[in-house]
């Protein structure tokens, strides 16, 4: 299908090319760097903002200049940061101010220069609402309505008809999930649009609700355009997102590894119909849900920035055989430069995937972490790092050894990508790469990433934007990584000459081979280094160095980051981080740890307290609810008692602390 636009929407004035000198970069983390990185191929000077709590952070370093502010999202005291500076531009990145028209607007009105859209696309494309109107204008396909009661509007002000269930409530001012509501009967539609318009507005400060049919199974397919102020827009092909955990993406590729070279084409020829419709100029990317039952293609909405999966497209777009830079493009688009090539120049080469890294806990409720990062180990060379024509693997990250985590920003730490020529050699260099990436002291989803991109399901491409909502992805088993903790101990142990003492146990006798080494974790385990093997399993040590130990175990070669300190032994093996701590000798065996206390199970803030204390509590009743990363989550009584409230509202909590204790009517459960 060819889509056939409508007559565009008059183009703002050319703007005359205005060469850039200073750029600052508004945000943080390694797109802050990505775009520094950018700046200096060009040969831009680069300034970055920083709060007070990432005052040494590596963006701050690698920029030619820094300033800082109170927060990131104060509008007035970033711009008032460009000027101050001699910026000529602001590149805002994503997440952050990256999609605010009043930013834009306001960086505008300061006579400066945004790396981005106007503000007044951002404020049409911003709202679903009105980009869907702009999408109908353009040709491009749209998600059916539900056909509501009170006529054929897509507003929910009256409930669809029984026959249009279900359909899909969301909020027409924002994204990433928030006041969206996926509703099957009829009976809970007052529900969920009033709880999606609370969150909207709480959230977007609009509580416009839409109602459209839902997709059951459908694959999130987004296409890459380009367009400078001249007249010129191409498309960079497409990415498929559809590996997606509660509408926040966890991979990503390029190319769309299902689609239909005739949805390929709809797709991309609508993304090009609707930048040119709305005056687009810069890199901005249109997202469309693709039904996998019916094989039709619908538009979700168009994100006016850089996105975080901008990697797979520079690793697999070529233009005259050579990849591209998304962020050095838009540098030279907002010096008012024509784009240097056309869409007969574009081609595909390869296959590209990208693995977000996040400070979660994916196999306990996905809970965020945060913490000390005591190690920190990378695939691939340094020199890959952000380097668009990098083959093989590709780290976008800025976390490094020593850094602290906290909760106050997003979670993500980094981008690890990985491009081959086609998209298995793709997926086997990715599963390569997540097992060489390894933290200590704090716990990511590095080993549930790896988990997802060797299994089945993604290997065959049957993954849809529902599945991770609903699959049960088994945590992997740790006996190989207490096997290495256990030979790794054991080795310190008869080795460490900090040790040497007249009783040190080093497995000598008179007579006969050396003895085994009995090594406490958490249950415990029998290493025999002269027979090299662990708990009877064949074990050949190939090198320790560097806190990489790499071992033959059972003809099979592993690797892991270990750690042996007083009390525990951390050892990150394919990505997924244990501490095997070893059993308290001073332990009083009668105490049941965990009856009736209630403990942050991960660092953040109390948001409020529900119960008082010396209540009487019954089982399941909320006595507060704690926020870390953006999730929120309820702590409840474990059973009837009366509840010792030990946290206030707002208090900061560290992973750990006792928060509530309840205590049951037959004894003291603290």
């Amino acid at each position: 299908m060819t889509v056939v636009p409508t007559s565009p929407t008059p183009r703002e004035a050319i703007p005359t090319a205005r060469p850039l000198r200073t750029v600052l970069v508004a945000n943080r983390g390694e797109i802050a760097l990505r775009v520094i990185h950018a700046c200096r191929a060009r040969g831009l000077r680069s300034v970055a903002i920083h709060t007070l709590l990432d005052a040494t952070a590596p963006h701050v370093r690698e920029a030619d200049d820094a300033i800082r502010v109170e927060s990131y999202l104060d509008i007035d005291a970033v711009v008032a940061a460009a000027r101050a500076t001699g910026a000529d531009a602001i590149h805002p990145g994503y997440g952050f101010l990256s999609e605010r028209a009043a930013f834009a607007r306001a960086v505008e009105d300061a006579g400066l220069v945004l790396v981005g859209p106007s503000a007044t696309v951002m404020e049409q494309m911003g709202r679903k609402d009105a980009a869907r109107e702009i999408a109908v204008a353009a040709g491009v396909p749209v998600v059916p309505s539900a056909e509501l009661s009170g006529g054929g509007s897509a507003r929910a002000d009256s409930a669809p008809d029984k026959s249009a269930y279900p359909v899909l409530v969301k909020a027409a001012a924002g994204g990433g999930g928030k006041g969206m509501r996926i509703v099957r009967d009829p009976a809970d539609f007052d529900a969920a649009v009033a709880s999606a318009r609370r969150e909207a507005l709480s959230s977007f400060g609009d509580d416009t609700i839409l109602v459209e049919k839902y997709v059951e199974h459908g694959r999130h397919i987004e296409v890459q355009v380009l367009a400078d102020a001249h007249g010129h827009v191409v498309h960079l092909f497409e990415r498929d997102c559809s590996t997606q955990r509660r509408h926040q993406k966890v991979l990503e590729e390029a190319p769309a590894p299902t689609i239909t070279p005739e949805v390929r084409t709809l797709v991309t020829e609508s993304a090009v119909a609707l930048a040119r419709q709305v005056g687009y100029v810069n890199a901005g990317t249109v997202e469309f849900l693709l039904d996998a039952d019916t094989g039709e293609a619908y538009f979700l909405e168009m994100n006016t920035r850089l996105q975080v999966e901008h990697p797979v497209t520079e690793l697999v777009v070529r233009v005259d055989g050579r990849p591209l830079d998304l962020v050095q493009l838009q540098l030279a688009v907002a010096a008012g430069e024509p784009l240097p090539f056309g869409q007969d120049d574009v081609r595909l080469q390869g296959h590209a995937i990208e693995a977000r890294v996040y400070a979660e806990d994916s196999f306990h409720g996905f809970l965020p972490q945060a913490g000390t990062a005591l190690r920190v180990r990378w695939p691939g060379a340094e020199a890959d790092r952000f380097s668009p024509a990098a083959r093989g693997v590709r780290v976008d990250a800025a976390l490094e050894t020593g850094q602290v985590v906290s909760t106050a920003y997003d979670p993500m730490l980094g981008k690890v990508i990985a491009h081959g020529h086609d998209r298995e050699s793709a997926r086997l260099a990715l599963v390569e790469a997540l097992d060489d990436t390894a933290f200590m002291g704090l716990t990511t989803n590095a080993g549930f990433l790896r988990v997802l991109v060797a299994s089945d399901e993604f290997r065959d491409a049957t993954i849809d934007t529902a599945w991770l909502d609903h699959a049960e992805v088994a945590e992997p088993s740790p006996d190989t990584a207490r096997t290495i903790a256990a030979w790794t101990q054991a080795m310190v142990d008869t080795m460490s000459p900090g040790d040497d003492h007249p009783f040190r146990g080093d497995g000598w006798r008179v007579a006969g081979d050396p003895a085994p080494v009995v090594v406490e974790l958490d249950r415990t385990v029998l290493v025999d280094r002269a027979a090299g093997t662990v708990d009877g399993v064949p074990v050949s040590q190939i090198s320790a160095e560097l806190h990489l130990m790499v071992v033959t175990l059972d003809g099979r070669r592993e690797q892991a980051l270990v750690d042996v300190g007083p009390h525990a032994v951390e050892v990150t093996h394919r990505g997924q981080r244990r501490v095997f701590t070893r059993p308290d000798v001073f332990a009083d065996p009668t105490l049941h740890v965990g009856d009736g206390t209630l403990t942050a199970p991960m660092p953040g803030t109390v948001l409020s307290v529900a119960a008082v204390h010396g209540q009487r509590v019954e089982p399941g009743d909320v006595l507060g609810v704690m926020e870390a990363m953006k999730m929120e989550l309820s702590l409840t009584a474990p059973f009837a008692g009366t509840v010792d409230v030990r946290v206030t509202d707002g208090e900061q909590v560290a992973l750990g602390a006792t928060l509530f204790v309840v205590t049951s009517e037959e004894g003291d459960a603290s």
